[in-house]
């Protein structure tokens, strides 16, 4: 039940969202560039994206391929259902991650990943690291990843009103079939997008040919996207997607004897794995309003979101649940805008033990927000962009034992791009993000003994950013230093029931880039040295919730488009061995890379041959759960990899 508090708030927020949609005026406005939101900015600051072109060229079939050539953004191993996506050591579950500015939650238990997602309508990835815009949502204490997907607008040629895609692809390890259909259109001021996709496989194989029990492909994708713009430029859209893989997973005895599924691991030691099916399921409902043709004072955005995350992993099942929304306005300034609003959410984490006594567990928490903010982004003279802004949240939070907490937070942001010559520039940017509470892991509420939350308290996280990027022609370097504190994190999984533990999170280091473009080509180097310490120590590789062991990580990638038909391409992934970390983490080095053919005769079909693990390394992800643990047998990656893609548009 909200508390008079909690409903003062919600109270306040809807005048405000009344006002910031009041059409003050009728004549458009246009406004000019803001060099602060500019791509060159953007990337000093550590607000990267990741554009169609690239998830083109990366032809992805797992979120893992999406940030392939990205040195700060790191994935764990495995199939699907395991999949963990780390930015400079940091887990996403303490990043703010939306799918279409939809607000998505963390996942039910430890040993699965976060935010299940199948790429085949992917359109575009936003990433930020540190540094969280007032705009950008509550919670993004280390940043935040901000998925795009594709409309029909995207996916229809030029003069046409109903298209298809059919990709089939085929392989030898990885990913033995994969297919994915796309039927679009529109209508008058309809538009809409109906789409599946399947990824089904065995077992894959290591670099030395073994096979990796728990790893075979079973996931199924559903999307359905109808919008509808008025002649005035009205735009409401609605969004369903639900993205599911059950495929057979190892598992091991645990606490009170039962069986647990862990996908993120090959075994553990002196434990006799059995194979089981589990279920890993997000399930997500969207409604936005936009106008394309803002009026004035008038440019809202509307959204409310229903998301959630199922797990169901034999001994433990979780879900996690959210309602969220946004209410937001962009106002003109000189020389740039102020957005300012509302949001909200409301959400839930709820678990089932299957043991005997103190391991039949179950229990429920609650945790709520109420947000207001404003982000300024403008010109100051004709060298000097800034942005700036700041949100008050407050929050309620009850727990699985009917204890209820109430706090709130201020956070605040500032970044300024100053051109200091023709072809250098220079950025520095300083957060402070309020976090609050989080959510504990659904799974095991109440499982073994009733958790205790003496000591629960709010999170902060402070990030500080500085860059210089030289761009002259085709040619590109940049360089910046980065750190991101984050305090006082309550034991998402917590030891002994001690609900109430927390701990402080530190990821500190530097980031290069070099890149030369082409009229055919380009090609690009990353560079990212991360140090990821918890309460003062390097992190572990089982620190879940929280982050990993990083260090030295290299990232390539090259295209060559040698003519109309024909481009040739490929990235890298080179780690570093690690020897900061508590035991030193190997060294490795892959290469994969692809042969796109577009015949001439056949201008709507592409076919491609791609090979990953060109060199057939065995090895293990760098951001893989317990690769350096003496309990742990960790998950290898697959063997190298032949597979062969059709793309048939019509």
């Amino acid at each position: 039940m909200r508390n008079p508090r909690f409903n003062r708030s919600l109270l306040a927020t809807s005048i405000l969202l009344a006002a910031v949609t009041v059409r003050a005026e009728d004549a458009p406005i246009v406004l000019e560039t803001i060099r602060i939101e500019a791509q060159v900015a953007q990337e000093l600051l550590g607000n990267d994206r990741i554009t169609p072109e690239d998830i083109e060229q990366r032809n992805p079939a797992s979120v893992r391929d999406v940030f392939a050539g990205e040195s700060s953004v790191t994935t764990s191993g495995g199939a699907a259902i395991a999949t963990k996506v780390l930015v400079n050591g940091i887990e996403e579950s303490l990043l703010s991650v939306t799918i279409d500015g939809a607000r998505q939650n963390k996942s039910p238990f430890h040993h699965t990943g976060n935010v299940l997602i199948d790429p085949h309508l992917l359109k575009a990835v936003e990433i930020s690291k540190g540094l969280a815009p007032a705009d950008a949502g509550p919670g993004g204490l280390g940043g935040s990843l901000a998925y795009e997907t594709k409309d029909a607008a995207d996916l229809l040629k030029p003069g046409e009103d109903f298209g298809g895609r059919l990709m089939l692809r085929a392989g030898d390890n990885r990913d033995a079939f994969r297919s994915t259909l796309a039927l679009y259109g529109t209508s008058g001021g309809f538009e809409y997008i109906l789409s599946g996709a399947r990824s089904v496989s065995n077992d894959y194989e290591d670099g030395d040919g073994d096979k990796v029990p728990g790893t075979e492909a079973d996931l199924t994708d559903y999307t359905g996207k109808i919008a509808f713009t008025t002649q005035g430029g009205h735009r409401l859209e609605f969004v369903a997607s639900e993205t599911e893989d059950e495929g057979t997973r190892a598992g091991q005895a645990g606490p009170g004897g039962i069986i647990f599924l862990r996908p993120d691991f090959a075994g553990v030691v002196g434990a006799n794995s059995v194979f089981l099916e589990g279920l890993s399921r997000r399930k997500s409902y969207t409604g936005t309003y936009t106008t394309l043709a803002p009026q004035g004072w008038y440019d809202p955005t509307i959204q409310l979101t229903y998301n959630e995350q199922e797990i169901d992993v034999s001994g433990v099942a979780g879900i996690n649940e959210s309602f969220s929304g946004t209410f937001m306005n962009k106002f003109p300034i000189a020389d740039g805008f102020v957005s300012a609003g509302v949001d909200f959410f409301d959400e839930s984490a709820e678990g089932e033990g299957r043991g005997p006594g103190p391991f039949a567990s179950s229990g429920e928490e609650e945790h709520r927000n109420i947000g207001v903010f404003a982000q300024v982004r403008q010109n100051l003279g004709e060298r000097f962009s800034v942005s700036y802004g700041a949100r008050t949240d407050w929050q309620e939070f009850e727990t699985a034992d009917g204890q209820e907490f109430d706090e709130s937070g201020i956070s605040g942001n500032v970044s300024v791009d100053v051109i200091l010559s023709d072809t250098l520039n220079l950025n520095a940017g300083i957060a402070s993000t309020w976090g609050g509470f989080e959510l504990g892991e659904a799974a095991l509420i109440n499982f073994g003994s009733t958790w205790n939350y003496d000591g629960f308290t709010d999170s902060r996280s402070v990030a500080k950013r500085l860059g210089l990027r030289f761009e002259d022609g085709g040619f590109m370097a940049a360089a910046a230093v980065f750190q991101t504190d984050i305090s006082d994190i309550n034991d998402i999984l917590p030891a002994g029931g001690m609900r109430g533990a927390n701990s402080d999170l530190e990821s500190k280091g530097v980031e290069a880039s070099i890149a030369y473009g082409w009229s055919h080509g380009f090609a690009r180097l990353n560079y990212t040295y991360a140090d990821v310490e918890l309460d003062g120590e390097i992190i572990s590789t089982t620190a879940y919730y929280l982050g990993r062991p990083v260090g030295h990580i290299l990232a390539a990638e090259a295209a060559w488009d040698f003519n109309d038909q024909f481009t040739l391409g490929g990235t890298s992934e080179i780690a570093l061995e690690n020897n900061d970390a508590e035991a030193s983490l190997p060294a490795y080095e892959v290469f994969d890379l692809y042969l796109s053919y577009q015949p001439r005769q056949v201008n709507n079909l592409e076919l491609r041959l791609d090979i990953q693990n060109v060199l057939d390394r065995r090895y293990s992800s760098r951001s893989s759960d317990g690769i350096n643990s003496t309990r742990v047998e960790p998950l290898l990656e697959p063997g190298r990899s032949f597979s062969l893609t059709s793309i048939l548009t019509f």
